[in-house]
Parts: C-alpha cells; structure tokens; sequence
C-alpha cells in the first residue's frame, strides 16, 4: 500500500525549505559550545564519578573553566594543559589549579602546543576506538539472533516506569516473555531540566527511573540474558533530551543501548529549555548517536497532544523535514532516524481511520529508508478500558497495514494509571493478532486517486509546504517565537540553560567534534 498523494516536486520543494531552515541554525551551532558538549567531551577522555556532595566531576570541571572565562578553548585543550602543569594529580585538582589564576599559565610554544593537541588526539582516538569496540558486541549479539516478529511487522515497543531499576529489570523481562521487542525505561519525570545526570543505581523515581549510565548498564546486561534465553534480541531504549543530550547519549553509546529520544524541537517546545543550547546540543548528541548506529525517536507526535490532532497535522510533517536535514547535518543515516507521529485524532469525528491511514502513509512514503515510529492514542483517552483497547487496536491495524518501523503500544489504562503487568499483557497479545490477521493487509488493497485518504494527504502537505515557506522566510528561533509548532511559544533568549551556551573562541578544541566530523 506504496500510495503517496503529493506531487514529487511539491515534496523536493519541502525539503530544499527545510535545509534552508536548519542551516540557518546550523550556522549558529558551528560557532558555539554548551557546558553539556564539553562535560560530555570530558566523559569520553574518562572523567567518571563523583567529587564534593555527589557533584559530577564532569560537572565540577567545566563549571570551574567557565568561571575562569576560558571554556571557550575547549575543556579538552585545558584538560591537556592541567595535566601536563600537574602530572600525576587527579584531573579535578589539576582543572582547579589552571583554572584559579589562567592567566598566569606560563605560555607554550608553538611546537608545545601542537604537540598538546596531538597528545589529546591520541587519547580521544582510543576512546572512540573502546566505544566502537562496544558497540560492535551489541551488533554481534543482534545479528546471532532473531529480530521481531516477522519481516516487516513493526517492533512491539512497551514502557517500564516504576522508579526502581531493579524492578524495571523485572517488569523488561516480563514484557520480554510476552513478545515485546523493545524496552523503553521511561525517564523519572522532570529529569530532563537537571543540568547534571545522577550517578549509579537509583531506586525512587516520580513516573520512570532515573537515566543514569549504571541504570543503562544494569537494563542491557539484564535484556541481553533475556534475548539469550528467547533467541530473540530486545531492543533498549531511553531518553537523550533536556540539559544533557549529549552526555547522555555517549553514556547511551557506552552502555550499548539500541535507541534514544532525541528530537531537535521537544525540549524547548515542551520543556522550556533554551532554543539555542537545545539546537547546540542536539548536534552533539546527534553525531555521538550516529557513530553508534542508535536510531533516535523524533517527537513530533507530541505535537498533537497540545495541538488539535486532525488541524494541526501539517506541524508533524513540516518539524519531520526539519529533523531530517538537522540529523543529516549531524551526520546520521536515514536508518537510524526514526521520526515520530502519532494516531490521535478525535474518535468522534467520522472517518478518522481513514484519516490516520492517510498520515501513516504519507510519513512512511516520505522517509521510505527510516524506521517510523508509531504513537498511540492517548489524548482521547477515557476510563473505559473496553474503549481503550478497541481504540489501541485500530492504531495497531494502521500501524502493520501500512508498515511503521516501530510501534509504541497504548495500554487500556492508559487515562487512570501506570500500567500492570497484565496490561502490558492484553496489548502484546492483541498487538500480535493484529500483526498475523493483517500481516499482508497493506499489500491487498489501495486507495482511490480522487478519495478521503488522497484529498488528506494532499491537504496535509500543501499547509505543511505553506509552514515551510514561512519558517525559511523568517527563521527558525522566530517561527518557534510564534508558536508555529506544537502550539507553544518561545523566545530565543527565554528558558532555561541559556547561560550554558558559549561563543567557540578562534582556537576552540574539541578533539571528538573533529573526529566525528570527519576532520580527524
């Protein structure tokens, strides 16, 4: 069911207003860091654990180079210059010393200098050959076994969230016993507005556990015996967003973990976090996730939970294109960019299946290499569990006739509580006899040129194709200052960590960023 309604100049035009867009942005991440790019820069050299009151090092490090006013060289080129003033002290104290009085580091010589910055190469290189070591055990393992139910078929996505890693272990492995292919460990709430990530285990947590690298560590080694055991592998998944996208995502990488929610839009959309450290710091985190092969969730789909889902359709398509030439520009891979929508128009319009077909259709057809990921309906839902799941089940049958890549389940319970067991239960089961009933269901049928499902995608586009003209007109930071998507808007200036955001001098460093890049 291949069927895309919308001229192919009409979408080649979308695109080319999408990377005007973006680049325009991407001019202003090319000239700045953020406190969260150089902890994470810190994080691969091996700056781990803890100093005074469970303050991160990482964390401690870049607050005392920014205080010093000398961040802008980059937290790699002070790390090399501390160590070097101080052989043999531990990194923090060494940080301590250059930063206290900068201006009184005796000055190096050319050849010093470049020296220094070859030394620091060298070490970054290592790193990033351990984590890609790291990584290959995960693609290993994935290719010895059985992925999904059927090709085709979209993975079966459920959420743990009860606070406590351990029992979130437990609860994995149940869904895991069901027939889930992936495991979403959902993020305590509010996390993604600390400028810190936790350390260790964590056992309390309001609405999902803490993302923290043991927490990543503990859920993959657990997944991993689970996918053993079931020959089939279970995919991991967690969230890098908010104030330490990056450093999440190389914990993420670290850690082996399959997927991240990582949109460029989300957290200051939906978070009120500072426009311009979230673009800085999606790039980032964007280049790590790319190197280790994690697909990314884009969040588009939270749109039209603010938004009227059926009015506000073309925001998802426009923000889709967007992210799309913002991950390119990190450069990611079609395959590993999962853009996110959602079945959530309201049930009491007439003729909304055929409406959410034509949105899935036309989301598959316009990113045809990328793994979509399908959201439930949760906007509309009510008490009535009986409801909920006839409702859950018509998002499972769209989602398998029209082929996504990954589909979240919706629970009954959605709209009362976090789910039990044997509410993940029912929505694997159901989910896995739609699959079979309708498994060549999209390959069967078609649609009508001139029909419900044609004239949607059509009218979708067009008002998608208007929001881009508008947003390459007048700018990003702008378009979102007039809450052109997800109903919200902010300011450039507004929000928070925007203090963490630093002009790159002319001899900036950041000895990954070049790697990554393919500068190196």
């Amino acid at each position: 069911m291949a069927q895309l309604f919308v001229e192919a100049s009409k979408i080649a035009r979308a695109r080319e207003l999408a990377q005007s867009a973006a680049r325009e942005v991407q001019a202003f991440i090319d000239r700045h860091t953020t406190v969260s790019i150089e902890r994470t820069v810190l994080r691969l050299l091996g700056i781990s654990g803890t100093g005074t009151r469970g303050a991160p090092l990482a964390n401690l490090m870049v607050d005392r180079l920014r205080e010093a006013k000398v961040l802008h060289r980059g937290a790699a080129y002070w790390l090399g210059r501390a160590l070097r003033a101080s052989p043999g002290k531990d990194p923090l104290h060494a940080i301590e010393r250059v930063a206290a009085h900068p201006e009184k580091a005796p000055p190096l010589t050319a050849a010093e200098e470049v020296q220094l910055r070859e030394e620091m190469r060298a070490e970054s290189r290592s790193a990033i050959r351990e984590l890609q070591s790291r990584i290959e055990q995960r693609e290993e393992l994935k290719r010895s076994l059985r992925v999904g139910s059927f090709e085709g078929a979209p993975w079966k996505y459920v959420i743990v969230a009860t606070g406590n890693i351990h029992d979130d272990v437990e609860q994995a492995r149940a869904a895991a016993q069901q027939g889930a292919d992936v495991i979403a460990v959902i993020r305590s709430t509010a996390q993604s507005l600390l400028d810190y990530v936790p350390d260790g285990a964590t056992t309390e947590g309001y609405g999902g556990t803490y993302a923290t690298q043991e927490n990543f560590r503990i859920m993959r080694e657990a997944l991993d015996a689970e996918s053993r055991k079931l020959s089939r592998y279970l995919h991991l998944t967690n969230y890098s967003s908010g104030l330490c996208m990056p450093e999440i995502a190389f914990m993420a990488a670290y850690e082996r973990l399959d997927m991240l929610l990582n949109d460029a839009m989300y957290g200051i959309l939906f978070r009120d976090i500072n426009m311009k450290r979230t673009f800085c710091d999606q790039y980032f985190s964007r280049r790590i996730c790319g190197s280790a092969k994690i697909i990314i969730n884009t969040g588009e789909d939270n749109y039209i939970t603010t938004a009227d889902a059926d009015e506000a359709a073309h925001t998802v398509i426009a923000s889709q294109l967007i992210n799309e030439t913002f991950a390119h520009l990190a450069g990611m891979k079609d395959e590993w960019i999962g853009f996110g929508h959602s079945f959530e128009i309201d049930p009491a319009r007439e003729d909304t299946l055929l409406r959410e077909l034509a949105m899935a259709m036309m989301v598959r057809e316009l990113f045809p290499r990328s793994p979509i990921k399908y959201m439930p309906p949760t906007k509309h839902k009510e008490g009535d569990i009986f409801f909920s799941h006839a409702y859950d089940v018509m998002a499972d049958l769209v989602a398998v006739t029209t082929r996504q890549g990954i589909q979240l389940l919706g629970m009954m319970t959605e709209a009362m509580h976090n789910p039990f067991l044997m509410d993940r239960y029912v929505a694997l089961k159901s989910a896995g006899y739609v699959y079979r009933a309708a498994r060549h269901l999209g390959e069967e049928i078609s649609f009508r040129p001139d029909g419900i499902v044609a004239r949607r995608q059509q009218e979708v586009f067009d008002k998608a194709l208007h929001l881009l003209e508008e947003v390459a007109r007048d700018g990003m930071m702008a378009a979102i200052g007039k809450a052109r998507f997800g109903d919200t808007a902010r300011t450039p200036e507004g929000g928070k960590g925007l203090e963490g955001v630093i002009e790159r001098g002319a001899d900036y460093f950041n000895p990954f960023l070049e790697i990554l890049e393919g500068k190196a």
